[in-house]
């Protein structure tokens, strides 16, 4: 039976060299995969998904999956969407039809919280469906888990602006929810 799944976890957690990693292992067993992402994440490309540690591979949008026919998507052994946190809650329930009526597995990997630890809308529909839940982990500078995505500038954490600003580590740190809430980014205790 097909189970809509949730990996979620603070930037630098290898969420998305997870997911190419697990579309490489349908592919490496003969079984096909759709591998997408949110239209919001254009970094590397609209059509690419790319982690920090270079790995990549060409994808399509989650609006391109939500408008496929159902017998499209049967074709596919799994979807796999990254960064979804920045899905819509109906983009979600579609992902759960997909599961439920298609008896396709949905795999998603994303951010739980945003830099003022409140949900994306995206995550916390998943956190209200999903059939596994799982915390993808990384450390805090610390050593302790982090598990909160601090924004922050020259002058230290940032606390206030817009919910979505794509960055990487010239933007966010994962933090300890201790040194988040302290606001003490890397090097400045040991």
């Amino acid at each position: 039976m097909a189970k809509l799944y949730f990996y979620h976890g603070a930037m630098g957690s290898s969420k998305t060299a997870n997911a190419l990693m697990t579309e490489y292992n349908y592919a490496e067993r003969g079984q096909k995969a759709l591998l997408g992402k949110t239209n919001i994440d254009t970094r590397d490309g609209v059509y690419k998904i790319k982690s920090r540690i270079g790995l990549e591979k060409e994808c399509i949008l989650l609006t391109d999956i939500c408008s496929m026919e159902d017998e499209a998507l049967q074709r596919y052994d799994a979807i796999i969407v990254d960064e979804i946190q920045f899905a819509t809650a109906a983009q979600i329930d579609f992902l759960a039809h997909i599961v439920d009526d298609l008896n396709v597995p949905v795999i998603c990997y994303g951010l739980r919280t945003d830099f003022q630890l409140n949900l994306f809308e995206g995550s916390e529909r998943l956190l209200a469906l999903a059939d596994v839940i799982q915390e993808v982990k990384t450390v805090c500078w610390c050593g302790k888990k982090a598990i909160c995505n601090a924004r922050y500038n020259k002058d230290g954490i940032v606390r206030s602006g817009a919910q979505v600003m794509l960055g990487a580590n010239d933007d966010y740190i994962a933090l300890c929810r201790k040194h988040f809430l302290e606001g003490k980014l890397y090097g400045e205790e040991k």
